[in-house]
């Protein structure tokens, strides 16, 4: 059975390496057989606007509609100086438990260095609370980024690693989508004495 998987490319710059690597992912989810047709969130090339403001363009209402249907998630952030960025964050002070909640969701950071941890740790410590978005506790952090995921033919030792690390975690993260498949419906969320998380 298909899943239906969004990825979300969580940084603000456009042809971001973000960007390279949910599609090079979203290929991948393909390839396994895990996702028929997996969506792609780019925050570089549509942006929300800096929240509270009107979405003029109506990107959230579409957003909204992709995260609602979703049974998974990957999220990945870049680390911009050991913090994950703006616009993914402002996305999750869009996104409530109607689009993410007990949702399963891989955390992919991603970083031109040696980094790419902070951000992770970041996004857990704080962007779960009133979104109830359920993250693995696998992650997937991609090093040197420019070097890998590239053209197949030059894959170096460490970008064949990192493909079959990324497999992986993409395979555990199907199975936590058919586990929790349905789970977002079968927990009321409506009581407003609960609504927000503590």
């Amino acid at each position: 059975m298909s899943l239906n998987i969004v990825l979300v490319a969580g940084s603000s710059q456009p042809d971001s390496q973000s960007a390279k690597v949910a599609a090079f992912l979203g290929q991948r989810l393909q390839t396994l057989q895990l996702s028929e047709l997996p969506r792609v969130i780019d925050l570089g090339r549509a942006p929300l606007p800096l929240w509270p403001a009107k979405d003029e363009h109506g990107l959230w209402a579409e957003y909204a509609a992709l995260l609602r249907e979703a049974d998974a998630l990957v999220v990945l952030t870049p680390e911009w100086h050991g913090m994950a960025c703006p616009a993914l964050k402002n996305l999750f002070v869009y996104a409530g438990y109607r689009e993410l909640g007990h949702k399963p969701a891989l955390l992919v950071g991603v970083s031109s260095g040696q980094g790419g941890s902070y951000p992770l740790s970041e996004l857990r410590a704080s962007s779960y609370k009133n979104c109830r978005i359920c993250y693995l506790p696998e992650q997937l952090i991609v090093r040197q980024v420019e070097d890998v995921m590239n053209d197949p033919q030059s894959a170096s030792t460490q970008d064949l690693r990192i493909r079959r690390r990324a497999d992986w975690a993409l395979q555990v993260l199907g199975e936590y989508a058919r586990a929790l498949r349905g789970m977002n419906e079968r927990v009321e969320m409506e009581e407003p004495e609960f609504a927000n998380g503590m």
